[in-house]
């Protein structure tokens, strides 16, 4: 019979996984250089940074921030997040199940002829909408999932592609219940 190593029984490591946080703060000077201190500072990576005002009257927004993180990482990210004082609530849309997320980018497309009109046929496929046009370039409008603007990036591509400007992840969660 042959000698069991102790490694065996280790707890395997969960491998990485990408989350969705909404945060709620109190909007005051300092509070966005704060959070993204925080994770800079413990050498977590932000992929996604959204930010707005919410809610006029109480001063209060809304961060959504997308991370990428095993299970105790992300637990520590929202437990030091919480601790921080203008912070109200910390929520993990991904565990809170299905979320709707959206994306909005504006895609430049450069191109004369038949480019010209591929880029137009592209565009009406994915419902992007044009909203400028010149004789030698648009601009396009597209919103959806982050995966549908990576296709609609990679079509254009082909096309005269050349210059993107994403505003990052809205993120919702389903339901009735607000955060």
């Amino acid at each position: 019979m042959p000698m069991k190593s102790h490694y065996s029984d280790a707890p395997k490591t969960q491998p990485p996984a990408r989350h969705t946080l909404s945060v709620l703060v109190d909007n005051e000077p300092g509070v966005l250089a704060r959070i993204s201190g925080l994770f800079s500072g413990r050498g977590y990576n932000i992929e996604s940074l959204t930010v707005s005002e919410t809610e006029h009257e109480a001063h209060v927004s809304r961060i959504t921030i997308v991370t990428t993180g095993t299970g105790p990482v992300i637990e520590q990210i929202k437990a030091q997040l919480d601790r921080l004082v203008p912070v109200h609530r910390v929520v993990d849309l991904t565990i809170q199940g299905e979320a709707i997320e959206r994306e909005l980018a504006l895609v430049k497309v450069v191109g004369s002829g038949e480019s010209r009109v591929e880029a137009m046929r592209l565009a009406s496929a994915f419902g992007a909408r044009t909203v400028d046009a010149t004789l030698t370039s648009f601009v396009f409008e597209i919103t959806g999932a982050t995966e549908e603007i990576e296709r609609f990036l990679r079509v254009m591509a082909v096309v005269g592609l050349v210059e993107v400007s994403r505003t990052g992840i809205a993120a919702m969660a389903r339901g009735a219940e607000a955060l």
